[in-house]
């Protein structure tokens, strides 16, 4: 049997995403093979892409950090899973495919009927967001904060999840996003057209409890003039590097740590600083790496939650696995509203078409298969 996974063979532009096709790969030992339903498309995708993200392979190699599937096939010694269960999972790599092999350690069971793409959303963007709100910022409930790119992926995300923890939230975005910020709770800011500082403190006073800056540079020391005193920025990004999608250092050379080593002078200069504010650093692949069961507790949390209805991920679209160069040009053009999702396994008119495998027994075939979504025009 034949599949498609999408490689990129050098480091470069959107023009450097190719789609290849070659033979299923087999899961070794310890290994689940998953049927790929949904891959998320995110900004650490780019990055990779350009050379320049701390967890870049070496080309050729398979974009995508996440991936909710089902389970295809199990090597030997797999326990805990069976076959055609739907299951989650950040690899950080390779889930621009139809299959994927993974440690099946690394496998998050799936609420049955749950969609896809939400699901997707939450592994990266929604853990993201939750630990940054509770394990970096230690939430409570009254206190106010601020996010920027607040209609984006992880911006969503944490709008939802500070609502449903009692923290007012604003955030930047555009004037086009800003219905969407309000929408999902948020008090907007439009980046474009006002000193974000200043409408910090018009609204709070004396300061946000906490920012979440994805934007690096320079806005870490804007963020840090947005905070009360005692308050933090928790940054986990780098955007103000990238322009039209391409890093803008990128005719200086490529190097995966650049940009981290430049995050560490703005805190080693932040505590230089009066006011008692503070600067952390977050990373989704260190935290779980060095504290797995947190990440694995996090993202089981988040998905009972979506299963009760508390949250919706905002989809902004959905892409056969054909797409996935314009799904990077979608994002790094900007001012996309929610999480972009490539869906390897089934397209039709945006939505995901489960391609049902013949099992032996009508019971199995009701329970399991993915109701047919009616076509629709554009």
């Amino acid at each position: 049997m034949r599949y498609k996974r999408v490689a990129v063979t050098q480091y470069g532009g959107p023009e450097v995403i190719t789609i290849i096709e070659e033979d299923v790969p087999t899961p070794k030992a310890g290994e689940v093979r998953v049927k790929v339903l949904a891959a998320g498309v995110g900004l650490p995708d780019i990055l990779a892409r350009e050379g320049v993200h701390p967890e870049t392979p070496h080309v050729p190699y398979t974009p995508g950090w996440d991936l909710v599937g089902t389970v295809d096939q199990m090597g030997k010694g797999v326990m805990g899973f069976e076959l055609h269960q739907t299951v989650a999972a950040m690899p950080i790599h390779g889930c621009y495919a139809q299959y994927l092999c993974l440690p099946s350690r690394k496998l998050v069971p799936v609420p049955v009927g749950l969609d896809p793409a939400e699901a997707v959303a939450l592994v990266l963007n929604y853990v993201t967001a939750y630990q940054m709100l509770h394990r970096s910022a230690k939430a409570r409930a009254g206190q106010r904060m601020l996010i920027h790119g607040a209609s984006g992926g992880v911006g969503s995300a944490m709008l939802q999840l500070a609502k449903l923890a009692g923290v007012e939230m604003l955030g930047t975005c555009s004037a086009r996003g800003a219905a969407v910020v309000r929408e999902l709770g948020g008090i907007p800011i439009d980046y474009k057209s006002a000193d974000f500082v200043k409408e910090v403190h018009l609204l709070t006073g004396d300061g946000v409890d906490a920012v979440f800056d994805g934007i690096g540079g320079d806005n870490l020391w804007a963020s840090r003039d947005a905070l009360r005193k005692g308050g933090r920025v928790v940054i986990y990004g780098f955007q103000s590097k990238m322009r039209a999608g391409r890093m803008a250092s990128q005719n200086e050379g490529r190097h995966p740590f650049r940009e981290s080593a430049e995050l560490s002078w703005y805190i080693i200069r932040n505590w230089f600083k009066s006011g008692r504010k503070s600067m952390v650093p977050y990373s989704i692949q260190w935290l779980m790496r060095l504290n797995p069961a947190w990440f694995r507790h996090d993202l089981e949390t988040l998905l009972n939650i979506l299963k009760q209805g508390k949250i919706k991920p905002l989809i902004a679209a959905r892409l056969p696995l054909d797409e996935a160069r314009r799904a990077h040009e979608m994002l790094g053009e900007g001012g996309v509203l929610g999480k972009i999702v490539l869906l390897p396994n089934g397209y039709v008119t945006g939505k995901i078409v489960e391609q049902v495998d013949v099992w032996t027994t009508q019971a199995e075939r009701t329970c399991s298969a993915l109701p047919m979504m009616e076509k629709k025009g554009h």
